[in-house]
């Protein structure tokens, strides 16, 4: 049994190569968002939160033989869980990555943490469009509360994440719901809308539509704020469906 940690579009198409290789695949997921998982036999998904205590129960239960972290790139408190259990539990831990799409440019800052894209953003006092997602909210209400900085923030159209922003002070009519990527005209329809001078994201590859966004903020000559991924260890890491394929079978001693 392979736990795979998911919840980003490199899910299904992960679960899929590892079911097709002959292993039972136990897909985890935070929430119920929709997931494109192949009707396969050797496929099945829970749902919910996992800590240190509740993972590793659930590996002992369920006979995990490895771990896989596909879950997004900036899912620290995730990945740090599945390596202590990995570990504990003497099991192998490979990571998904998504390679990195964002390159230095004059009109992009990047900077190490939330709280200094929330200073820094706010400093041009112009509006903001958050595309980060439903977590660390609190240092954009706190710094664009000071010189009243219009906020506005893109989360997924499910309840957890909307009431996560109203509860960080979000006014609703600044709530922008969906779920992503989002195209150029989609991106710059929101820029244009709410007149925004400054947008704030992640670097999560081409499937988290990060170069959509560059490219409508380009257009509307909006500036970007990144925030620089967290460190991993390299050779924990794959970003080809093929290899990680492999370096689980070659880390359970599976000969091809």
């Amino acid at each position: 049994m392979i736990l795979l940690l998911g919840g980003t579009a490199e899910t299904g198409p992960l679960a899929a190569a590892l079911a097709d290789e002959g292993f039972e695949v136990l897909v985890s997921a935070a929430t119920d968002i929709p997931l494109e998982l192949a009707n396969h036999e050797r496929i099945t998904r829970r749902i919910g939160a996992l800590d240190d205590r509740s993972m590793e129960a659930l590996a002992r239960d369920r006979g995990v033989q490895a771990i896989v972290d596909a879950t997004h790139p900036y899912a620290e408190a995730v990945h740090s869980t599945a390596r202590k259990v990995a570990e504990t539990l003497s099991l192998p831990y490979l990571r998904w990555r998504r390679p990195e799409v964002i390159e230095p440019a004059e009109d992009i800052h990047f900077v190490r943490d939330h709280q200094e894209a929330a200073a820094l953003a706010a400093s041009f006092r112009a509006p903001i469009l958050l595309t980060t997602g439903s977590t660390n909210l609190d240092p954009y209400v706190r710094e664009c509360a000071k010189p009243g900085v219009a906020l506005f923030v893109r989360v997924l159209d499910h309840p957890q994440s909307v009431e996560a922003a109203l509860g960080a002070g979000v006014p609703e009519q600044n709530i922008i719901k969906g779920r992503g990527p989002f195209s150029v005209q989609e991106n710059l329809a929101a820029i244009r809308d709410f007149n925004i001078g400054v947008l704030v994201t992640k670097d999560s590859g081409d499937a988290g539509g990060v170069p959509a966004k560059l490219e409508a903020a380009r257009i509307a000559g909006c500036r970007v704020m990144v925030i620089r991924r967290p460190d991993e260890l390299p050779e924990q890491c794959y970003d080809d469906v093929s290899d990680l394929v492999s370096a689980v079978r070659l880390a359970l001693g599976i000969r091809a």
